[in-house]
């Protein structure tokens, strides 16, 4: 088939090179000069299965409130908020149920295993070489910590997870660069979660995807989407509307005003995430892998040479108003772990990001309802984590397969209920 991937973010990418390799006829429409250049650009990298869970869990609504007038608050709200962003607070609201956090929850961790099985089939397979490193650590800085994570750790026991509780002691081994001054408790310990850089990956992909015969068009917006018997695409600046047998929806926060026109009224909105990235200066004051600050919500990740530090999340507000208390939270994690680890403020990259997110958490995978028209986008602050699983299964159901993964509960449907 003739198909047109919207979008070449990770998902967009990963989404093209899966249906290039079934042989279909592909062209990636990016409104961007380059692949991964917005929500995929400077992320954690993180991949962690077993911390992969919808915002909307019991009690995040008091959470969120006792944050509002913190310093170095986690999640902050830019206001005045608009309808949108008030009509997705109500449903994730009503989506905190215990039941339904389970069910999205165990549904999200189940794709993540197998998006990082397809992620490491396709580095073996194709030999990609992109900064990554083993081991994840979640810092926790005292004894209360430590007892408000055990519903979690019991989420991991119950899902299979490998893990293990270890002390400060333990922790310094395991990081040896970890400021000693700095209060810790102790860690859980994710031996077989990584980090990975996003963006490397994606390029390397779409390279790979243009060897297939993947074609990438970059600096091509589409304005609108035609589904009256046949799928067609309406670009900027231009007077003809491209025609294609199917397409698919990967363009992150734009895609639901795309869809709006169709009939789809997808609540999706911004929550906007920060990141800096710095040369490192002294590698035995860096770290060797990738921690989290659970107190902060903060990740700390090492990219070959680069520390990142990754965290935040903002409702409301648009990508050019840039918080600074947001990045000072950043660098304050940073030097409370790792002081003298990165190079000077001045060098360092500063980057916000627009995450699109669905109010109960997992993404939209699967058919729109409109024929031809199919949906992979929604992923929010899981993108890196469940791109590889969420391309290979839409890529099988476009081919008419049942995906080697149960993707009940991924379709639009839900949202209808």
């Amino acid at each position: 088939m003739k198909i047109a991937v919207i979008g070449a973010g990770i998902i967009g990418v990963t989404t093209a090179f899966e249906l290039g390799r079934d042989g279909h006829e592909v062209t990636v429409f990016e409104r961007r000069g380059a692949a991964a250049e917005e929500a995929s650009f400077a992320n954690a990298g993180v991949i962690a299965p077993g911390y992969v869970a919808p915002w909307a869990a019991p009690g995040m609504p008091a959470k969120v409130l006792a944050q509002l007038l913190r310093r170095h608050a986690s999640m902050r709200f830019a206001l005045p908020l608009g309808m949108a962003e008030l009509a997705w607070l109500w449903r994730c609201y009503r989506a905190c149920r215990a039941d339904v956090y389970r069910s999205n929850r165990a549904r999200m961790q189940a794709l993540a295993v197998y998006s990082r099985q397809r992620l490491h089939a396709i580095t073996e397979q194709l030999r990609l070489a992109f900064d990554r490193s083993d081991g994840y650590l979640v810092l926790l800085r005292s004894e209360r910590e430590r007892q408000l994570a055990e519903p979690g750790l019991q989420l991991l026991r119950d899902a299979g997870v490998r893990f293990a509780l270890v002390d400060a002691a333990q922790v310094h081994r395991l990081e040896p660069g970890l400021n000693t001054e700095t209060r810790l408790n102790g860690a859980i310990q994710l031996p077989q979660d990584e980090v990975a850089n996003c963006r490397q990956f994606a390029l390397l992909l779409k390279n790979e995807a243009q060897r297939l015969g993947v074609q990438f068009r970059f600096g091509s917006t589409v304005s609108a989407v035609q589904a009256s018997g046949a799928i067609s695409l309406s670009l900027q600046g231009e007077a003809m509307a491209q025609p294609f047998d199917a397409a698919v929806m990967c363009a992150g926060v734009a895609s639901a005003r795309l869809l709006q026109p169709l009939g789809l009224q997808i609540p999706l909105v911004a929550v906007h995430g920060y990141s800096i990235s710095a040369a490192i200066r002294e590698p035995l004051h860096a770290p060797r892998s990738a921690v989290m600050d659970e107190h902060y919500k903060v990740a700390i990740t090492r990219l070959g040479q680069r520390v990142r530090v990754a965290g935040g999340a903002e409702l409301g507000g648009n990508l050019a108003d840039r918080r600074p208390g947001a990045v000072q939270t950043l660098y304050k994690v940073l030097h409370d772990w790792f002081p003298g680890a990165a190079s000077s403020a001045q060098d360092a990259q500063v980057w916000k990001g627009a995450r699109p997110m669905l109010p109960d958490g997992p993404p939209l995978v699967g058919p729109s309802g409109i024929p031809g028209l199919w949906l992979n986008l929604g992923h929010g602050s899981s993108g890196w984590a469940l791109a590889c699983g969420s391309s290979r299964a839409l890529a099988d159901m476009v081919l008419g397969l049942t995906p080697e993964i149960d993707m009940g509960g991924f379709g639009l449907e839900r949202l209808r209920a």
